[in-house]
């Protein structure tokens, strides 16, 4: 039995990640936000500007008064 109410044994894709790194708590630390950095490097320089002109954001409906 779990302490918490919603635990079910699934530690879900944050927890898989964390226990595959390698080393202790601070060495996983480090990787763990040279990872995020990395995902937010690759999204602002490849997903976000291939994405950009497929997205809606120059039709605007206010007219020029």
């Amino acid at each position: 039995m779990s302490l918490v109410p919603w635990h079910d044994g699934r530690d879900g894709m944050y927890g898989w990640i964390w226990r595959h790194l390698p080393g202790n708590a601070w060495v996983k630390a480090l990787l763990s936000l040279v990872l995020v950095m990395a995902v937010v490097y690759v999204l602002f320089q490849y997903v976000f500007p291939w994405a950009e002109p497929l997205l809606p954001f120059n039709d605007v409906t206010v007219d020029n008064q």
